[in-house]
């Protein structure tokens, strides 16, 4: 298949593996003080166990999962303000697939669904425009997840709402941005980390140019990555030639979809509906500064936070759940007590055994269960 086998191709994976460790050796890093690097972007940690990276890198190279995951970083306040919200009888409420099943405190969306909630998922926001034509004694409310790459959709509708006068549609804003998120990672003292692999998506809107600090003043090489095997472990390879050269930079691996800029269409669509929030909760990082997104006050008829009143509450994550650890990368999928067993994605405790980019999602869905109980013997030594 022409543009996808390319970038899959079994010989040039070996050239690279091969590569990889020459530069590995040079680093003269071995199995018990590896190299540490975050892939960031929760759709690298599926791809990376699809194929089986990670089992084919040298032991002296440690994959760390971060937080690019936008339903998994989402709150169980939030989530239950989500689901207030549905069950009004004057409300559809509409979001995308991924955060049916995340667990508040008390139900999920799918569950006040099956209550009689009217719950409907969509592809894309702009779909929900056409449900408010369809509905007009009814309030439709879109739930807006996501980073950078899912807001400009949620922008632009509500600009096609506004020029088209539709009144009875509105937004639950969770958008959430990156940078605040890799800033309070790289100020963990529990988390010692060598380099990252940025997310691709994220990049496509933002550009190149909000990661310089990475490397300014944190000193970690972050390279930009595109999503096939070969992406992975050659941005993986210029991670590490850098660290030979002595080099501490922002590359693009993935410059057939990133550029230097990014996308300004997006970025001005963001900026015109959305100003930043003080501060936004996250799943397991707490309350970030300047990490969310909320609606202007000059688009406030779209913003279901000021058309509704909310229980805006806090709430504390199941105790048998360390998703919160997770995704700060301090733990392993396979370290938490619960996972596999009482928490799987049929029935699940937290919201990283739920997502398609959940770090425990694809740790259970890829199997890899010879390496789980390989490492687990290793800890038990």
């Amino acid at each position: 298949m022409k543009y996808v086998d390319e970038f899959r191709d079994p010989q040039k994976a070996q050239a690279l593996l091969q590569e990889i460790k020459k530069l590995g050796e040079k680093l003269e890093r071995g199995n018990n003080n590896p190299l540490k690097l975050m892939e960031v972007c929760g759709g690298h940690t599926h791809s990376i166990f699809k194929y089986g990276l990670e089992e084919l890198l040298p032991e002296s190279i440690e994959l760390i999962h971060g937080p690019g995951c936008p339903v998994c970083v989402m709150p169980r306040g939030r989530l239950d303000d989500a689901i207030a919200l549905s069950q009004n009888p004057q409300v559809i409420f509409l979001t995308f697939g991924d955060a049916m099943r995340v667990p508040g405190s008390k139900n999920s969306l799918l569950q006040a669904k099956a209550q009689g909630a009217d719950i409907r998922m969509v592809y894309s926001p702009l779909d929900s425009l056409q449900i408010a034509k369809e509905n007009p004694e009814k309030e439709i409310i879109f739930f807006g997840l996501g980073f950078e790459t899912t807001s400009p959709s949620t922008a632009l509708t509500i600009l096609q709402a506004e020029a088209e006068n539709i009144n009875n549609f509105s937004i639950f804003s969770n958008h959430v941005l990156v940078i605040p998120a890799l800033e309070a990672l790289l100020e963990n003292p529990d988390l010692q980390l060598d380099g990252f692999i940025g997310p691709g998506h994220v990049s496509m809107v933002i550009g190149i140019q909000p990661y310089k600090f990475i490397a300014e003043n944190y000193h970690k090489p972050m390279v930009i990555s595109g999503f096939e095997p070969l992406d992975i472990l050659q941005s993986i390879w210029m991670l590490l030639r850098q660290m030979v050269e002595n080099r501490c930079e922002v590359e693009n691996q993935y410059n057939r979809l990133v550029q230097t800029q990014g996308n300004t269409v997006a970025m001005n669509a963001i900026n015109k509906v959305f100003e930043v929030r003080d501060d936004f909760e996250w799943r397991g990082l707490g309350d970030i500064p300047k990490s969310g997104l909320k609606i202007r006050p000059e688009y406030a008829k779209f913003d279901a936070e000021a058309k509704f009143i909310l229980p805006n509450l806090k709430i504390a994550d199941h105790k048998a759940c360390q998703c919160g650890e997770i995704l700060k990368g301090v733990l392993k999928p396979w370290e938490c007590k619960v996972f596999g067993t009482a928490c799987t994605p049929e029935m699940p405790i937290g919201s990283c055994m739920v997502s398609s980019e959940g770090a425990c999602a694809a740790y259970y869905k890829y199997g890899r269960l010879s390496t789980v109980a390989k490492l687990s013997a290793k800890v038990m030594v």
